[in-house]
């Protein structure tokens, strides 16, 4: 296990139950990258992937 995936755990142990929307993510990224804009090309990067998962252009 990466040290990240503590984080990534402790999300799914005590949220995992919860059913959200991509907009209600998308809001949570925006807030997250307002309070640490440091954070706003990984956050980007994230929320790039998961936008093309599907994408059968994307290798």
């Amino acid at each position: 296990m990466y040290f990240t995936d503590r984080g990534i755990e402790e999300l799914a142990e005590r949220r995992g139950e919860e059913t959200v929307s991509l907009d209600w993510l998308a809001d949570r990224l925006r807030e997250f990258v307002d309070i640490n804009p440091e954070f706003e090309t990984p956050v980007e990067r994230l929320a790039t992937w998961l936008a093309r998962l599907d994408d059968p252009d994307e290798d």
